[in-house]
């Protein structure tokens, strides 16, 4: 039973590699903790999108920023603006800034004065390694990072949480300080171990941030820790996170064009509404649309 309204595509990314500087798009020859970028390492513009989900119902989405240098992000929101103002799609802008900086406040009022902005994705955890690389989870005991968020909070602004299991419990405690701050957790917090206790540290994060109120949980990004999925191996993430967060608090997404290295749109949403087939169509009305548009405002 794949029947349903409309689809709100709570998580993708486009790009124009001559229009903003993307190093990871632009960087040859180096394999990601998601696999080989090379298929994706072109434009991929909402005309592409569009093309990818075909007759899907897809009728509003959510652009998430995709790694532009920090001197570009908001050339990345005006870029993206225009592409929602030809073309319909996207309709909400979730964008680099990093709290970190002296003028965070700047760089988010240039953010703002595009309409679709709606929220700020800096990226706490990828990977294990890159974690390890890259020493963005240090963002989380960092006062900056926290005056950062209040400051979201204030101006009205949602933040996009993208981070690993094992660092869900200590995210859980930092968000607790911001309780007005809506925050949505990308990716079902990026699951990759999929041993016993990997499963119970997973889920245990899960539950301590689906405590924090103003929460989100969107499932999206399977394919980039098992590029080889299935229906039935993804079954028991997408179960265990609606029973944690409840289907009001569900999001779904496809995260293309990175997903596409493991599968196509039809697959990828297809497995979605097949797997949900059981739930009521109101519950399915929340997780594929209603969640989405309220938390995004569109």
């Amino acid at each position: 039973m794949r029947d349903l309204g409309t689809i709100v595509d709570a998580h993708h990314h486009l790009w124009d590699l001559t229009h903003c500087h993307y190093p990871w798009l632009m960087e040859k020859g180096v394999k990601r903790f998601f696999g080989d970028p090379t298929p994706i390492q072109k434009n991929y513009l909402a005309e592409d999108f569009q093309a990818d989900f075909g007759t899907l119902p897809v009728v509003k989405s959510v652009h998430i920023q995709v790694g532009v240098d920090l001197e570009d992000s908001v050339k990345e929101t005006a870029w993206v603006q225009a592409q929602g103002n030809a073309s319909g799609l996207a309709n909400a802008i979730v964008a680099f800034c990093d709290l970190t900086q002296i003028d965070f406040e700047a760089q988010l009022d240039a953010h703002c004065a595009y309409e679709n902005l709606r929220g700020v994705r800096q990226i706490v955890g990828r990977s294990a390694e890159e974690d390890a690389k890259l020493g963005t989870n240090v963002l989380l005991s960092d006062q900056r990072f926290l005056a950062g968020l209040h400051r979201l909070a204030a101006l009205g602004l949602s933040f996009d949480l993208q981070l690993t299991p094992p660092l869900i419990q200590a995210a859980a405690i930092l968000f607790s300080k911001v309780p007005k701050l809506k925050v949505a957790l990308c990716h079902a917090g990026s699951p990759s171990d999929f041993s016993e206790d990997g499963m119970k540290m997973w889920a245990e994060g899960l539950n301590a941030f689906a405590a924090l109120p103003n929460t989100i949980c969107k499932l999206s990004g399977f394919g980039m820790f098992q590029p080889n999925w299935t229906q039935d191996s993804i079954r028991h993430l997408i179960m265990t996170a609606i029973e944690i967060f409840g289907p009001d608090r569900i999001a779904f997404a496809s995260n293309f064009p990175v997903d596409k290295l493991a599968a196509g749109y039809g697959k990828v949403m297809g497995a979605y509404l097949d797997l949900t087939a059981d739930f009521s169509p109101s519950e399915r009305r929340a997780m594929f649309a209603e969640t989405a548009e309220s938390f995004y405002r569109i």
